[in-house]
């Protein structure tokens, strides 16, 4: 199975070669990775298309002239995924918080749905031990929050940890996926649930990231927030 990896970048030079390389150490021998930079000023574009050029285009790179946006680098990447032949197209962050080797299970899991999650709230999933415990609870009551307003099976809504078969995708209206925050995570799994693709959850450890910075904001918090309730009139058409 041809999978590839879609992983956007912002100041991601620390840890980006450290994920390439425990990437193709999997056992997934048709493992490609897309690396789509938004213009990183500490050079993590020029790093990739070092990468790209080393590893015989297992590594490619799109290139965006600046920060648009989560949403919009998952799309992009989903988009040229599929332009170049991907049977699967997982989607993960570059900091870690997503434990590579799970990209296995997910992979197993696809065969018998159309979109594998890893999960952190299923028995086996955890949140980062070191976190405080309001920040958990916030995050647990977004996703919560999102479950209920749109009426999703699925136990973990906002996590960024997920494979896609190509069908699944090539079946999906992206062009009118809007959000660009984690938001985007809660949009794709209520558009791919409104339209009967059936989900699989395999439970993950999320640890905080080791290097470089979080993107999270109370903007981007906000955008969750009001977003969620808008989505349910913005696809009522979807059929269930």
């Amino acid at each position: 199975m041809h999978l590839t990896v879609v992983v956007p970048t912002y100041n991601e030079a620390e840890n980006l070669p450290k994920l390439v390389s425990a990437l193709f150490s999997l056992p997934l021998p048709e493992l490609s990775i897309l690396v789509v930079d938004d213009n990183s000023p500490d050079g993590t574009g020029q790093l990739a298309d070092t990468m790209a050029n080393e590893t015989s285009g297992r590594v490619c790179v799109l290139h965006r002239p600046g920060k648009l946006g989560l949403g919009t680098a998952y799309i992009s990447g989903f988009r040229k995924a599929l332009e170049n032949g991907a049977q699967a197209v997982a989607q993960m962050d570059a900091d870690f918080s997503h434990p590579p080797e799970k990209l296995v299970e997910l992979a197993a899991a696809l065969q018998d749905c159309d979109v594998a999650l890893g999960s952190r709230y299923i028995p086996g999933g955890r949140l980062d031990e070191q976190w405080p415990f309001w920040r958990k609870a916030l995050s647990s009551f977004g996703n919560i929050y999102a479950r209920t307003i749109l009426g999703l099976p699925m136990h973990d809504v906002t996590g960024g940890f997920r494979m896609w078969r190509r069908e699944t995708l090539l079946g999906m209206p992206l062009e009118r996926v809007r959000s660009n925050g984690y938001i985007f995570q809660v949009e794709m799994a209520y558009v791919a649930h409104s339209l009967g693709y059936t989900f699989k959850e395999i439970p993950f450890y999320f640890a905080d990231r080791r290097w470089g910075k979080s993107k999270m904001s109370f903007r981007i918090q906000i955008e969750a927030a009001l977003r969620t309730w808008q989505l349910r009139g913005m696809y009522r058409d979807l059929a269930k």
